[in-house]
Formats: structure tokens, sequence, C-alpha cells
């Protein structure tokens, strides 16, 4: 199977599972969505318990008088109904008036849109409906014409301010938690080694308390670290020295006989405790962000087999590679530490494959051996320093923990990234470089 093709590509989401995941991200969006719907459940509480509490009672008030009023305006009209009187009180009441009998049948409103509250007088035992002594049935019905055009101003309106009050809820909220941006970018410089500006306090609440005690583990923290970096370059340079004086001593040895194996056995010793001092003093160089990358157009596939043209290895190139800005020594170190972890852990049974392949935007230099590989739950530790899922095996072999460290902070500095993986068998190591990206 091929090993770029095996890892992770980004999920192509429609626009709508990114509205919604944008959604469930932005705490501000969720917050005025809250009140909207505080405020709309309290609305629809508030009008239902009122109707439940004050219907009964207002219906029983109304309903005698109601009726006594339509007694009056039947009596009005008149037995026979008379269509004078009847157009009389349609035009100074906004009533509509249906007359139905022997000799009339007469309609205040014949137009269709008076029509809507006809259903109110349907029933018999209507409150609206009145039968005269001659056998006309008259019954009235609520003219909806002084109502069609003020309802839906006013349902415009009404939208208006439910616009205008979200818009400024957003806004006040938005304002509220305007610290949580300044924490979150702080973490993120924070989180990048960068301890020189630290969050701003502009309030003094809750959320102000927190920036302030972030500032204040950040600062600590960065005292810890420095603290720490100041040790390991100190013990280096002086560790130099000696070891200078002990390899010039240790060449002096006779190389033949008993004597010849002691000196090489030594030399060995301390070449390796060199390495080590090397390592260290890169590391901190790299971490600390202070080592100016030698960039220079590099075909990575010749690259690759020219640092490894000695070594047993396999190599597979993708045919088409884009040219990439790296720095050879640096990028040399990083794959000569991955090849050299990969065999010292890979068995017998194969040796390393190592493959360059090309993905949109980046180009993927993996490293596989054909191992056991190691547990799941420390593949995001490997890649820390001087951590050894194994120390008796990395005594045995020779490792102290930084090989893996100096890779991720190589890829790191040429603004791409290292990621370890099980490939079953053996560990992959993936290097991630970008293309065409400059990073400092």
């Amino acid at each position: 199977m091929d090993d770029a093709a095996a890892l992770p590509a980004p999920p192509a989401a429609g626009w709508h599972r990114r509205a919604h995941r944008r959604l469930r991200h932005s705490l501000r969006a969720r917050l005025v969505l809250l009140f909207l719907l505080l405020a709309l459940g309290i609305t629809a509480a508030f009008v239902a318990g009122m109707q439940a509490a004050l219907g009964q009672g207002w219906r029983g008030a109304v309903r005698p008088l109601l009726a006594d009023y339509v007694d009056r305006l039947v009596a009005e009209i008149g037995s026979p109904p008379s269509v004078q009187r009847a157009q009389a009180i349609a035009a100074r009441l906004p009533v509509t008036i249906a007359i139905d009998g022997p000799a009339l049948h007469w309609r205040s409103h014949p137009e269709a849109g008076t029509e809507l509250h006809s259903h109110w007088a349907d029933r018999e035992d209507s409150l609206l409906t009145r039968t005269t002594a001659d056998g006309h049935r008259i019954a009235f019905g609520l003219s909806v014409r002084p109502w069609q055009e003020r309802p839906r101003r006013i349902g415009w309106f009404t939208l208006a301010a439910v616009l205008l009050f979200t818009a400024v809820a957003y806004r006040a909220v938005r304002r509220l938690l305007r610290p949580l941006e300044d924490i979150r970018a702080g973490a993120q410089r924070f989180g990048r080694g960068t301890f020189g500006e630290p969050i701003p306090v502009r309030r003094r609440d809750e959320l102000g308390d927190l920036a302030a005690d972030v500032n204040a583990m950040a600062a600590s923290i960065h005292q810890m670290l420095e603290a720490k970096r100041a040790l390991l370059l100190a013990i280096s340079h002086e560790l130099r020295s000696p070891l200078t004086r002990a390899r010039l001593h240790t060449e002096l040895l006779p190389e033949a006989g008993e004597g010849g194996a002691r000196r090489a056995a030594l030399l060995r010793e301390l070449q390796e405790m060199a390495d080590l001092v090397t390592d260290l003093l890169e590391s901190e160089r790299l971490g600390q962000g202070h080592a100016a990358l030698q960039r220079e157009p590099t075909d990575i596939a010749a690259f690759v087999r020219e640092v490894l043209q000695d070594a047993p290895v396999e190599i597979e190139a993708d045919a088409a590679l884009a040219s990439l800005q790296l720095d050879r020594a640096r990028m040399r170190l990083l794959l000569r530490n991955l090849v050299d972890n990969a065999r010292r852990h890979g068995g017998a049974a194969r040796e390393p494959l190592v493959r360059i392949a090309a993905r949109e935007g980046e180009v993927v230099l993996t490293v596989r051996d054909f191992g056991p590989g190691v547990d799941a739950g420390v593949l995001p530790q490997l890649a820390e320093p001087f951590f050894r899922p194994d120390a008796a095996r990395e005594r045995a072999t020779g490792g102290v923990g930084l090989g893996l460290y100096l890779c991720k902070l190589v890829a790191q500095a040429h603004g791409g990234r290292l990621v370890l993986r099980n490939a079953q068998p053996g560990l992959a190591a993936d290097v991630l470089l970008p293309i065409a990206r400059r990073t400092a």
C-alpha cells in the first residue's frame, strides 16, 4: 500500500457542515442563539399563561354584552330587514352583514376579501346570527379591511426590532468575550515559545483575572525553560574541552595488541559523547529559533539518493517532484537520524524503505522500518527529548532519545511537521514539507 496514500486526507465538508461546525465552535453565536430561544420561550409561556388565565373570565364578561349589542343592531335593521339601515350600519361600524330570507338576499361586502371572518356567523347558535319574525336570517361578521395594512406594517416593524436586538446582543456578547480572543492568541504565542508579549488585561473581572493568571503561568514556564536551556548549554560547552583532551590522549594509545581494541572502544564511546553534545547544542538552537536556515533550491529525490548512496536502504520516489527550499545540512541530519533509527529497530527481515511522494501543497518524505513497531500509547511521546520507550534496549543500541526530537525540530524549522505512525509492520516517520512556503 502506498505510504503517502495512507496518510489522512483533509475532509471535504459541504457548506452546511462547515456552518454547523462554525456555530458549534463560536461561543458568541451560541450565546446569542441561547438568548433568542430564551426570549421566545418566555414570550410564548407568558402569552399562553395570560390567555389561559384571562380567557375564560373575559369571554364570560363579553358574551352577554355582545349578545345584547347584536340584538340592538338587528332591531335597528328591522323586520322585514331594511337594506338602507343595514348599509348605514356597515358604513358606520367595521362589520359585514349578510341577509338571507324569502324576499331578500343581500351582502354588505360582496367582494371575496370580506369573507375571511364569515365562519364566525355560520353556526345557527352563534352570537352573531339572528332570525327575524318574517323568516330572514341576519349574520354579522368582522370586516378585515381596516386591519389589512396595519398588521403587515406591525409585522415588519416587529421583525426589524428583533433583528436590531439580535445585532445589539451579538455586539454586546462579542465585547463581553473579547478577552477570550486575547487569551487564545496569547496561549498560541506561548505554545510557539514566544513569551515576550503577555496577554493584555482589559478588564477587572473573571476574564481579566484569568488573563493575569495565564500570564503568570507563562512567565513561570518561561523561567523554567530558560533555566533548563542555560543548564544544558553550559554543560554541553563545558564537556567539549575534556572530551577533546580525552580523545587526544586516546589517540596516543598503541593500535596493536590488546591496547588497540581498548583504544577503538574508547574512541567509539568518546565519539558518541561528542555526538550527544552536538545534538544538544543543535536542539537548543533549533528549539529557540536562533538558528538561521541556509536555504537553497533542492531536488529532494536527488538529495536523498546522494545522502544515502552508501546506506543499505530501499529508495522510491514519484516521477515529478517540486523543488524545495531546504537547509541541506540540517536535512542531512534529519535523514540520517531517521534512517539510523529505522536500521536500529527494524530488525534483519528487510532493509528500511525511504519514499518521497507528492501530495497537494507538500512533499511527504517517509522513512519506514519493518520491525515490531511501538505501542500506540507511546507514539505521541516518541519525538520528545530524552524519551525512550524501552530504556534497556536503547542503552544496548546507544540511543539517548534525541534523534527523533531533532528530526521534529528540523521539520518545524522548514515549516513542516513530523508524523510518527505504526505501519504494520514497523514504524513509519512521515516528514511533511510544504511547497513554496516561506518560514522563519
